[in-house]
């Protein structure tokens, strides 16, 4: 679900080895390997912490570094023990989970990684709780006891709680080591790396915060994919054309998030390169946020039904199958759903409800404005960022103006703002209503289970933080996650989905395969719907 502007478009390998000079972290000598696997990308991170982080471009980095109970299987959605020594049991009432981890594991640094890591990791997740961090996932936990040195115990509110293995090898489940990471702050990343607090299949020898990354093997990792190469660095660019170009000319192995759809379709016919492709789990939306919105509650003429008018009407007029065939050239698919399709238990609730039957209607949007007595034309600020969510955005953006201006019912005020001051201002907080009153989000999914694409959004407590909340459909989550009967469990997921359709806390519009470019000799590259590039299995030849 899950950039920072960067000082320019590429680091060569041997401005690597002089970040110490520039405030990066001293190069060990891992980035000298001439079998590097060099990785391209235009995402940013966010934050090393992984209780700062819920984004695609800090997960990219921690996936690689921090070991997990468990991890997802390559090619497939099931789980299996990273560092855990077992599949983990369920007490008798469902209630407590409890893990066994492998015993004589060690930290790069020499630190015993055991059972306290472990509880401290998730512990310190919870009480940080992170605007841009990932304590939503962690909400049914409840406590966790360390009986021995090898076992972790699981208090969960939610009996036999079906997504805790997943959120375990989600972005709220990395380990990290206690005599490293502070208990109740953010550490920072010059701490993280010179203190060389890995235990995940590499450790980072070499890092300047969007610029450049390098790693080294791990011998130590005892977890589900050891590393098949030695080394591995990054290259961060500053938008998609340069990245594009230093693919096809060999300066970078993988090419991986973003490409535009055009130059995805220019490089397909490249004969010198091979693309990837993996399966469709991204989400676009849009966000309301409920304080600020026309009509929000913060607002002088607060009024919750013309607020869900504004909301329903904006719905009424967005031609998802134009953007999608004109912006993204099919590289993304409408979406008419909270879940997307393909996952267990989709219904596309929007055909049902707005438009004509996933067309646009100009006629319901101006009828549930006038019944709710909206003056129109509506002023509409809408929030943008390219920099995060590709350069095409600019074009998605402009396309959704021209749709919501038809017929003169809204007025938009286009705008878009620089990533990491874009995560500050878009989130309602106890101290502030947030900047955006409508905004571009996306998501990338933590885990491959129904519950993703609802818990992080409309549970109390949920990363999107517009201020939106509804106990009903609160309470309905928490109930499908423990619903072993699959039947019951899809009739729960249709009733949330027929609900938030109704309140529009967020819109969904389009989904996406993800893409990655190689070089002729790279094999191992691996794509699944959790849109995670696990640098282990990757080999040159």
């Amino acid at each position: 679900m899950k950039s920072k502007k960067i000082l320019a478009a590429v680091a060569s390998i041997a401005a690597i080895a002089s970040l110490a000079a520039c405030g990066g972290v001293k190069d060990d000598g891992a980035s000298s390997d001439s079998n590097a696997i060099t990785i391209g990308t235009t995402d940013k991170i966010v934050s090393l912490d992984p209780a700062g982080m819920y984004d695609n471009g800090s997960f990219a980095v921690i996936i690689n570094v921090f070991p997990f109970l468990f991890s997802q299987n390559y090619n497939s959605s099931e789980m299996s023990p990273d560092i855990a020594a077992d599949d983990g049991t369920w007490n008798a009432d469902g209630t407590e989970f409890t893990v066994k981890i492998k015993s004589g594991m060690k930290w790069a640094n020499g630190h015993t990684l055991d059972s306290k890591d472990v509880k401290f990791s998730f512990d310190r997740v919870k009480k940080i709780n992170d605007e841009n961090g990932p304590s939503s996932l962690l909400a049914n936990i409840t406590n966790i006891t360390t009986p021995d040195a090898n076992t972790v115990v699981f208090k969960d509110s939610v009996p036999f709680d079906v997504t805790l293995k997943q959120v375990l090898g989600s972005p709220a489940g990395p380990i990290v080591d206690d005599e490293v990471f502070s208990a109740d702050k953010l550490t920072d990343a010059d701490t993280i790396v010179k203190e060389k607090a890995f235990a995940g299949p590499y450790t980072l020898t070499s890092f300047k915060m969007n610029e450049a990354a390098s790693y080294a093997k791990y011998d130590g990792y005892k977890g589900l994919t050891p590393a098949k190469n030695n080394a591995v660095q990054v290259k961060y660019f500053a938008d998609a054309s340069n990245l594009k170009m230093a693919v096809e000319q060999g300066q970078v192995d993988v090419a991986y998030r973003t490409l535009t759809p055009t130059d995805i379709d220019s490089l397909s016919k490249n004969d010198k390169v091979k693309v990837v492709t993996g399966p469709g789990g991204e989400e676009r939306f849009l966000t309301f946020n409920f304080k600020i919105q026309p009509y929000g509650e913060a607002q002088k003429d607060a009024d919750a039904n013309k607020a869900k008018a504004v909301r329903q009407a904006v719905a009424n007029l967005i031609d998802r199958e134009a953007i999608a065939k004109n912006v993204y050239k099919g590289t993304y698919t409408p979406m008419y759903s909270y879940i997307p399709t393909g996952v267990t238990g989709q219904v596309e609730t929007f055909k049902e409800k707005y438009g004509e039957n996933g067309k646009p209607s100009l006629e319901k949007a101006k009828k549930v404005l006038s019944d709710a007595g909206v003056k129109t034309p509506i002023d509409l600020k809408l929030q943008y960022n390219a920099e995060h969510y590709g350069s095409s955005t600019a074009d998605e953006y402009a396309a959704l103006k021209s749709q919501l201006e038809q017929g003169g019912l809204f007025k938009v005020d286009l705008q878009q703002t620089e990533w990491t001051q874009y995560q500050k201002d878009r989130v309602v907080t106890d101290s502030s209503n947030g900047v955006y009153p409508v905004y571009q989000l996306g998501w990338y999914p933590d885990y491959s289970d129904p519950d993703n694409y609802l818990s992080p959004f409309f549970r109390d407590g949920n990363f999107v933080n517009n201020g939106y909340s509804n106990k009903t459909i609160n309470d309905l989550i928490v109930k499908q996650a423990g619903e072993q009967d699959k039947t019951k469990r899809l009739a729960l997921l249709k009733q949330i989905q027929e609900l938030e359709t109704e309140d529009l806390s967020t819109i969904p519009l389009l989904q996406g395969a993800q893409t990655a470019v190689t070089a002729k000799n790279i094999s191992g590259v691996t794509l699944d719907a959790s849109f995670r590039l696990r640098y282990a299995s990757i080999t040159k030849s």
